[in-house]
């Protein structure tokens, strides 16, 4: 491996930490099959591994590359967001209280408000980008975890992770940050003194929308991270060997594609506040959304590549805003209409019918998962889209 201590993060993600195999002379990790790794001839597993279960080295570059970006000490990847995630929870004791961002990832959301109680949670919803809300709601000696989500899907809420932080820890609690959108390219959580990060890898870190993926990050390998670890290995919930090797070929590429899609959508999002035909543009890049001052602080050269968009009712046709929007959605061409995001292409959705009851999405958005194709070619397939929609259904 080549010496990568001062190396900018672009360069590490490119050259995947300059590895090199010291044996074929690869500059590419092969892919390991192996299930199972040979004893020594007394008893022991002096190659540190035993099992693929948690033992494969199909996850050593991605792991050590992503503990490298988020400037923590140890990184473990996951067979998906959800099983990253889920871990956090499953490492506290039930009885524990916790505090999570009302708005976030909706299938997290669910198993919290299910499985997670059942358990033994303690889960509590707040507003995680109000202060005083999460203080009053801390519990001392209770609260063991603070779990926010910021930008958080699909309103792109911000959350301050700094101050939350303090508050975790004056409160004896630990921070994890769903950083997921705004990736290690725009947010270092750490830095900002998170104690954990969690990527739903399938999304930017992977980039080409065919890998199921989830990665943790530590700021600190203690007892709480070892049981993090010990979970992962005795559910099983690992990464495959063809899933590694397709998330680390994805992470070279993360700072270009996100700069590039965050661009876009950025531009985007400032064409659409103007449009006609649209109600409302939610993005953390625009100067009148509520946490810009927030994001501004906390995310380093750009917004993201996420947006929602609330589409304009036509009483004169007698549509309303969820009709139109899902008009929209369904009169695009360039857009795809598909369920995920981070991918280089373009995705469209309206969230509300994903969702279902309870859902904090209006029922007349449409949330954007901006790709990296040419900015007007995208903003030409909406606009011809909203001019569909507020016809269609024209008496």
């Amino acid at each position: 491996m080549t010496t990568t201590r001062h190396l900018s993060p672009e360069s590490l993600a490119a050259q995947a930490l300059g590895w090199v195999d010291e044996t074929t002379r690869a500059v590419v990790p092969p892919i390991h099959v192996s299930t199972t790794y040979l004893r020594d001839p007394d008893n022991q597993y002096r190659s540190g591994r035993v099992y693929s279960r948690a033992d494969s080295p199909n996850y050593n570059q991605p792991e050590a590359l992503l503990a490298r970006l988020e400037k923590g000490a140890s990184a473990l990847v996951f067979s998906s967001g959800m099983s990253a995630a889920s871990a956090c929870f499953l490492a506290l004791t039930p009885g524990d209280h916790v505090i999570v961002s009302r708005v976030m990832y909706w299938s997290l959301r669910n198993w919290l408000m299910t499985f997670a109680t059942h358990w033994g949670l303690k889960v509590e919803l707040v507003d995680t980008d109000r202060i005083d809300a999460v203080k009053a709601a801390i519990r001392p000696g209770y609260t063991k975890l603070i779990w926010i989500e910021t930008p958080a899907n699909p309103l792109w809420i911000i959350s301050d992770i700094a101050a939350l932080s303090d508050l975790a820890y004056r409160a004896g609690a630990r921070l994890a940050v769903d950083s997921t959108c705004a990736t290690p390219v725009f947010t270092r959580p750490i830095e900002l003194g998170a104690d954990i990060v969690m990527h739903a890898a399938t999304k930017y870190l992977n980039g080409h929308s065919d890998v199921i993926a989830g990665a943790l990050v530590a700021a600190r390998d203690d007892d709480y991270w070892q049981r993090i670890r010990t979970i992962r290995g005795q559910l099983g919930t690992v990464l495959g060997a063809l899933e590694s090797y397709l998330l680390l070929r994805g992470m070279r590429t993360l700072f270009p594609r996100v700069r590039t899609a965050s661009a876009n959508a950025q531009w985007l999002a400032e064409r659409l506040a103007a449009h006609p035909g649209v109600e409302a543009v939610l993005y953390p890049g625009l100067p009148d959304f509520a946490g810009r001052a927030v994001a501004a602080k906390q995310m380093r050269g750009g917004f993201g590549a996420m947006l929602s968009v609330r589409i304009k009712p036509n009483a004169d046709i007698g549509v309303n805003g969820e009709q139109a929007a899902i008009a929209v959605a369904a009169s695009t061409t360039l857009w795809k209409r598909a369920t995920s995001l981070g991918g280089v292409e373009s995705l469209i959705e309206h969230r509300a019918s994903v969702e279902g009851a309870g859902t904090p999405a209006p029922s007349d958005l449409l949330r954007l998962s901006v790709g990296i194709e040419a900015k007007e070619d995208l903003l030409a397939d909406l606009e011809q889209a909203l001019a569909i929609a507020h016809r269609r259904n024209t008496p």
